[in-house]
């Protein structure tokens, strides 16, 4: 006869459940998840800025101790990516061109992040209660996140066209279009980003590439993301997104 587990041991064994079963994000119709909720399979660590200008095996040395130190910065907790401001960014190992993508993600003040599409910064996402310095005009975390900090200052995108953040400790959407060039960013389903030409941070007198990972930056405070989610667009599809783009100056 089999003895019954006792009140303690089956406490422990209901606490220690939902860690071991956390289930797959459900994927909304025509996605798939980018972020299992369980492990960091499918990404790797590299902050590109880090060693750009090395070359040959110092460039190659780089990259792999970069990816040994991602799992010491990045953990899933409760089903959630967490990096704490440290370390190389996490980056998808598969690459890709015209997408949608979703995700959420949750911050704290004096952070500062972003997401790079096709390896190329960047959505932005601020501290938004930062006071405007006009000592550096450029920089206009006020305005709020979504914004393509990257744009040339002045150009079309590089800010938000409104502030949709979310109060601290509250969970933030992204939906994000990247189509050729162009970019479509929402906010907490607010359009912050219309359309507008995303530059060439490596080169700006270069195309953006054509493909490229997907990256959650990171540095100067906790961030946790959820739901990251991503649809590959066909030709037809991205054609007609261009053609209905606003023409810009």
């Amino acid at each position: 006869m089999k003895r019954a587990p006792s009140t303690l041991a089956a406490l422990c064994m209901a606490l220690a459940a939902p860690a071991m079963e956390a289930a797959e994000p459900a994927a909304p119709e025509g996605f798939r998840a980018l972020f299992n909720g369980k492990d960091l399979a499918g990404w790797h660590g590299l902050n590109p800025h880090d060693g750009a200008k090395l070359e040959g095996e110092a460039k190659a040395a780089n990259r792999r101790q970069q990816r040994a130190d991602f799992p010491k910065h990045w953990r899933v907790e409760r089903g959630e990516l967490v990096n704490v401001g440290t370390g190389p960014y996490a980056t998808t190992d598969a690459e890709y061109g015209n997408i949608e993508l979703r995700l959420e993600y949750k911050t704290v003040p004096k952070a500062d992040s972003g997401v790079y599409l096709r390896g190329t910064p960047q959505v932005q996402i601020w501290d938004w209660n930062q006071v405007f310095n006009e000592k550096n005009p450029t920089r206009r975390p006020h305005l709020g996140s979504g914004g393509l900090f990257n744009n040339t200052p002045g150009t079309p995108g590089r800010d938000p066209l409104v502030r949709a953040d979310k109060p601290f400790g509250e969970w933030n959407g992204f939906r994000v279009r990247q189509v050729g060039a162009l970019t479509w960013v929402w906010l907490n389903d607010k359009l912050v980003v219309d359309g507008a030409a995303m530059e060439n941070y490596w080169d700006r007198k270069q195309a953006l590439a054509a493909k490229g990972p997907i990256m959650l930056q990171t540095h100067g405070g906790e961030i946790r993301w959820r739901n990251l989610f991503v649809r590959e667009m066909g030709e037809a599809e991205a054609q007609t997104l261009k053609r209905s783009a606003t023409p810009r100056p």
